[in-house]
């Protein structure tokens, strides 16, 4: 068995990630590298194109995503958000999301039986029923915000208690459900934010309206593959174990789907991984290169296993729920943390000695990012010890 060591692994990360060498193109070119951004950060995703484009602009992104519409925003692995490519968006579905509708539709329709909304009705009928008719009005409107559809379906605004008998108990409206389980069908998507590019208030809009023809359907088995193949080809060498966390798949899906790309076991330092086929050769090594990475970046999120890349930095780059907070790299590894203060400066702290030449490659790319940003404030939505931290010092 061939064996890839973690120098090997940092190297294959920043090629292929293009931190080692941001390049030309767009941002539809920066998800294709990593799969898919993860998006349910708004700022990740400006931020996430920031550090793996040579002249990234903030307009160019948002045609990209808004006007061209060569890219995504759409519930993923792991019940996750992100921002795929147009033609990678129907694999994501058929692989992941479809079955999230399935399971978060199962719970909802249980949720308000006990309720009682199914005193005298067929709740799951109910539902499918504001569902369709939710959908019709948004057609009808060509696009709308939650609230305008709320206005239309009346039905939207019944409200549900979450958490009953709990400290976190509260009700809520069914508009955001509802919207969530028809975007996780693959039948409405998320527009153009109401606020700035760091919003997460969007307007709405149906698929058909947005992708001609709405999403291609692909049998479940053959999304599985092509997705177990993309991420092996961005992310591999990876565990059996990775592949799973990052999917959010049984074990068993993970198996058959390596066994259909044909994966090539290797040995790793934590035990076997997998290569595609025509991967398994070493991939040279260049200069070494800083990065700034956002909150929830692609790339630090891509497997379970992080030791090879993360050493012992974990607490203070992320937070209790594994969620990464704003990461400093250097040549493939994580040795700080950084974070915007309310001055606009991009302050960072390095948690090991790199010496004096990584040392000022990292503050170049904070005075960089600090003047891209401009008066733009970014605050994450997952905060972490060391972005408190940062944060909350004087300049």
């Amino acid at each position: 068995m061939r064996r890839i060591d973690a120098a090997q692994r940092r190297a294959r990360l920043g090629v292929r990630h293009r931190l080692a060498a941001p390049g030309d193109g767009g941002l539809a070119d920066v998800a294709r590298s990593v799969v898919a951004l993860h998006a349910t950060d708004p700022a990740s995703v400006f931020l996430a194109a920031w550090a793996r484009l040579r002249d990234p602009q903030v307009k160019s992104i948002e045609r990209e995503l808004y006007d061209e519409r060569q890219v995504l925003r759409m519930l993923g692995m792991r019940r996750t958000m992100f921002v795929a490519p147009v033609e990678t968006a129907p694999v994501v579905q058929a692989a992941c999301t479809r079955a999230v509708a399935r399971r978060e539709r199962r719970m909802l329709v249980q949720l308000l039986e006990r309720a009682g909304f199914g005193a005298g009705r067929d709740v799951a009928a109910w539902l499918a029923e504001v569902e369709e008719s939710t959908a019709r009005l948004l057609a009808r409107r060509g696009e709308a915000t939650a609230a305008e559809l709320a206005q239309d379906e009346p039905r939207l605004r019944e409200r549900v208690v979450l958490g009953a008998g709990t400290s976190s108990e509260a009700a809520q409206n069914l508009t955001t459900k509802v919207l969530f389980l028809l975007a996780a069908d693959g039948r409405i998507v998320r527009g153009r934010p109401r606020g700035s590019w760091v919003s997460s208030q969007y307007r709405w809009a149906s698929m058909e309206s947005w992708v001609p023809g709405g999403l291609a359907e692909v049998p479940v088995d053959e999304a599985q593959a092509a997705l177990a193949r993309a991420w092996l080809a961005a992310f591999g060498p990876g565990t059996a174990t990775d592949l799973r966390w990052w999917t959010g798949w049984t074990a068993a899906e993970v198996k058959r789907a390596l066994a259909r790309v044909g994966a090539v076991a290797v040995a790793l330092d934590e035990g076997t991984g997998y290569v595609l086929p025509d991967d398994v050769d070493p991939v040279p090594a260049g200069e070494p290169w800083a990065a700034l990475l956002p909150a929830l970046d692609p790339t630090p999120m891509g497997w379970a296993g992080r030791d090879w890349f993360l050493g012992g930095h974990r607490t203070a780059i992320f937070d209790r729920t594994g969620n990464i907070g704003p990461s400093v790299w250097w040549d493939g590894r994580v040795v700080g943390g950084w974070a915007q203060r309310g001055s606009g400066e991009v302050a960072f702290r390095l948690l090991e000695d790199v010496g004096a030449q990584a040392g000022a490659a990292i503050a170049a790319a904070a005075r960089r990012l600090g003047g891209w940003l401009g008066p733009v404030r970014v605050t994450p939505r997952f905060r972490t010890p060391l972005e408190r931290e940062l944060r909350a010092q004087a300049p």
